[in-house]
């Protein structure tokens, strides 16, 4: 249903990452990680920031960076769009490696007139959020194109739904939208992912699925942009474009909406469900470097959020910083085909601060899947080969199958939560 011809572009011309995921399934911890190659409960970045709860919490300049790296060794950087990893002026952007910030401090956020901060600056940009960031960015690249090495980072914010924007009843809403992007949807009958879920408010999934996608036609429409731009500066060839996200997203699976503070979107409940969902933790990833990468093929195993940090400075040649603690590995070599010895299971964690208050620890395996949950009768265990859509939890199942892989992923799950010294 989705209509991504320019993201298509980014895979048929680029590295497709299959199995791409984030460690922490909301906005905060995961772009933390993706910055610091850190756990949230390393860094004490384990939830969404509140900008009105938790006004002083942020990422700590001091911590290492890639664009900090990037930046010593000579780029240009920009960061445009949604930050989200701390809100007080020692937590900005341009204290962690970018010369310049056109944004958002926090993540909420409006699709339509937004407010940009720029400069230390505050003003209302007239337009659609996502074009007005992207003419941020084509400047700041149009600028440096043949000049220097850059940088820019370009954090869209959509397809959140808006914060001011409601239905009626309470719902957040994706609208307004550009006529282009919204006119293929705004009638269209979509197909629920999960429509047998028991209870499911169909009318009010499809509502929000159809606004969704109206609002990912938008980010497509502008990574287009971007391609033409450095089609126009004759850059395309030597230029690194990644594109991912810090979460996955729920729209009726498993009868909820949003990550991994999900929302239920059943006819009798409007609560939280706090969860680690493939929907929630998979991402999609995908870079395309022509001068270097083989066009059109993908990459099968794991691949974390906390691997950025040493593969894009990999892909730089920066090396890393010394004597820093870095969870993420270089998997430059899967991009360009090569064997190394590669993770096939990984760790998870969320502790939700805002909601549910609740801390779940995650251990995944290409067959299995073992959630612990800080709540009493709440932990969860997924066979993925025979139930990808995790809609059985096997946690109480006595058969000796389900008991011996419960007791491998419990030891595994354990000793990497005494590797982080994280607790639960």
């Amino acid at each position: 249903m989705a209509r991504t011809p320019h993201i298509d572009r980014l895979y048929a011309e680029g590295v497709g990452l299959r199995n791409a995921f984030t460690t922490t399934p909301v906005c905060s911890p995961s772009r933390a990680g993706l910055l610091a190659s850190r756990y949230g409960t390393e860094i004490g970045i384990t939830d969404y920031l509140s900008e009105s709860s938790e006004p002083d919490k942020g990422l700590d300049p001091e911590l290492p960076t890639w664009p900090k790296r990037l930046q010593e060794a000579g780029y240009a950087t920009c960061f445009v769009g949604k930050w989200h990893v701390g809100g007080l002026d020692r937590h900005l952007p341009t204290n962690h490696g970018y010369d310049e910030f056109y944004g958002f401090r926090h993540g909420a956020g409006i699709s339509k007139d937004p407010e940009v901060e720029s400069g230390g600056r505050h003003r209302v940009v007239p337009g659609y959020t996502p074009d007005i960031l992207t003419d941020e960015a084509i400047r700041f690249l149009s600028d440096k194109a043949g000049r220097e090495p850059f940088l820019v980072s370009l954090h869209f914010w959509a397809p959140h739904a808006n914060t001011a924007n409601r239905t009626p009843d309470g719902d957040r809403t994706w609208l307004p939208l550009s006529e282009s992007d919204w006119e293929p949807f705004k009638a269209l009958d979509v197909s629920l992912p999960d429509p047998g879920y028991p209870g499911l408010d169909a009318p009010r999934a499809r509502r929000m699925l159809a606004e969704y996608l109206g609002s990912v036609a938008s980010v497509d429409r502008n990574v287009g942009r971007l391609l033409d731009a450095l089609d126009a500066a004759g850059i395309a060839d030597d230029t690194v474009v990644i594109f991912t996200s810090d979460h996955g997203f729920n729209m009726g699976h498993n009868g909820i909406w949003h990550k991994g503070n999900g929302r239920w979107v059943l006819k009798d409940n409007r609560g939280y469900r706090s969860n680690m969902y493939d929907h929630s933790i998979r991402v999609p990833a995908v870079v395309r470097w022509p001068a270097r990468l083989s066009p059109g093929i993908w990459v099968d195993q794991v691949v974390l959020n906390l691997d950025w940090f040493p593969t894009i400075l990999a892909m730089a040649g920066v090396e890393g910083p010394r004597q820093a603690v870095i969870r993420g590995r270089d998997f430059l070599p899967l991009l360009e085909e090569r064997e190394i010895p590669w993770r096939t299971s990984f760790y998870g964690e969320y502790a939700q601060l805002h909601q549910e208050q609740v801390d779940q620890r995650m251990w995944r395996t290409p067959r299995w899947k073992l959630v612990r949950d800080s709540r009493p009768g709440k932990d969860e265990l997924y066979d993925l080969a025979d139930d990808p859509e995790e809609h059985r939890n096997l946690i109480g199942d006595r058969s000796p199958r389900t008991r011996d892989a419960l007791a491998e992923l419990d030891a595994a799950l354990r000793e990497w939560m005494r590797k982080i010294a994280s607790r639960h």
